[in-house]
């Protein structure tokens, strides 16, 4: 049985989750709700068994000092609750952990369950895979469903993928059949620096989600994180003559094909997310502009925008 002791009634909540592991390609999805919960300063409510879901001989526990006494912290899933202030304020249950060893299904029954007794009313699940994209162009955002109406709806593409899958894929489908509405969101990682972090993709993410869900996430470093990180790629293609002809290869076919965020709706997703910052307290960000290569620019030194919708 689940006890929600001390988690208070929650307003339209969004389940948003990401798992380190197959499914996170530069650790970008599971570091972006590691930011949503810093930045939003959510506290852990609940955590799974370790002992059901994780092989500690592949996932092993960690011991740490704390006022001298020694510790250990085991792998697992943990569950916090942030409240998200703005015009139509709303709280995000957030879920981090690892993609579990064993039990799966299990697993995401336990889940389901916590999005039952909270009142959840849409799952996002975050990942993140390897992909032939430039890293000097923005990330390949895709969004998809098993959900028609969902997909309809909210602008999303109805999944037709087969093959293997990893506990994102798992969970959607478990959602699906549960009758809980769940959207899966994929960022594009360079498949030649996929060694994380990977702060643009991270970035691109959290850019996508808010345009979902209708919302406004603190940026914090992360626009400064990504320009260092694609000035550091940079130079590193710079020293090796082939990466840098097989980055020139992935942008001239990026540019020559049809680019989504040259199209009008993603420039006026743009301007949105661009009036959300500025209403906001403490938030700044200059109007987007396009950039020679037809989709919205990086703005000088204000704001990365890593997306692409």
């Amino acid at each position: 049985m689940i006890e929600l002791e001390g988690v208070p009634e929650l307003i339209d909540p969004v389940m948003v989750a990401a798992f380190e592991g197959w499914n996170d390609a530069g650790d970008a999805a599971s570091t972006a709700v590691a930011h949503l919960e810093r930045e939003f300063k959510g506290e852990v409510f609940a955590a799974l068994d370790a002992e059901d879901y994780y092989d500690f001989q592949v996932n092993r526990p960690t011991v740490f000092m704390e006022g001298g006494v020694r510790k250990i912290t085991w792998p697992t899933t943990r569950l916090s609750v942030v409240r998200v202030g703005g015009a139509k304020p709303r709280d995000l249950v957030l879920v981090r952990g690892i993609e579990p060893s064993m039990r799966w299904r299990s697993f995401c029954n336990e889940l389901l369950g916590f999005a039952h007794e909270l009142g959840v009313e849409l799952v996002v699940i975050l990942g993140a895979l390897l992909g032939d994209t430039p890293h000097t162009r923005p990330v390949p955002v895709s969004g998809v469903t098993s959900d028609t109406d969902l997909a309809q709806r909210m602008d999303l593409e109805e999944t037709k993928y087969e093959g293997p899958t990893g506990i994102v894929g798992v969970l959607q489908e478990a959602c699906t059949h549960a009758g809980v509405p769940a959207v899966s969101l994929w960022a594009a990682v360079p498949h030649y620096v996929s060694q994380p972090p990977n702060p643009k993709a991270t970035l691109a993410l959290l850019n996508r989600l808010e345009d979902l869900l209708d919302l406004r996430v603190p940026q914090g470093e992360l626009p400064e994180d990504a320009r260092a990180w694609q000035v550091g790629v940079d130079q590193l293609a710079a020293e090796d003559s082939e990466v840098a002809e097989y980055v020139q290869t992935l942008e001239e076919a990026r540019d020559t094909a049809e680019l989504p965020e040259a199209s009008g709706e993603a420039i006026a997703r743009e301007f949105e997310r661009y009036l959300r910052r500025r209403d906001t307290p403490g938030g700044k960000a200059r109007p987007p502009r396009p950039d020679t290569a037809g989709g919205p620019a990086e703005d000088d030194g204000e704001e990365v925008d890593g997306s692409e919708n």
